[in-house]
């Protein structure tokens, strides 16, 4: 195991709701092609903590990754509603362009 991921672990085990955390393992999971644990860790950002925005981005291209197109639409979605609201523009607009990229 990847000692990132340990370190990561331990920190969690501390402070289990921690999105920054939690976003920072789904990551490492993702470069070892663990894409089920990474997902469970975004699904569980968005659940915690809506307004954490990183989560979107990567979640829906894991989903797109995975073939679940339409979930990734949700996704991109709800992810430029959060940022529009937060008034995150650089935020929104990298959604909208995988959003667009991925409908049009």
């Amino acid at each position: 195991m990847n000692e990132r991921i340990e370190k990561l672990r331990s920190f969690l085990q501390q402070n289990p709701d921690d999105c920054f955390l939690n976003h920072a393992l789904a990551l490492e999971y993702i470069k070892l092609g663990n894409d089920v644990d990474a997902g469970e860790l975004f699904k569980k950002n968005m659940a915690w903590d809506e307004t954490y925005l990183a989560t979107y981005y990567h979640y829906a291209k894991l989903l797109e990754r995975l073939g679940d197109e339409d979930k990734a639409i949700a996704v991109y979605e709800q992810g430029m509603k959060q940022s529009k609201q937060a008034g995150d523009n650089h935020t929104f607009s990298e959604l909208r362009s995988a959003y667009e990229e991925l409908t049009f």
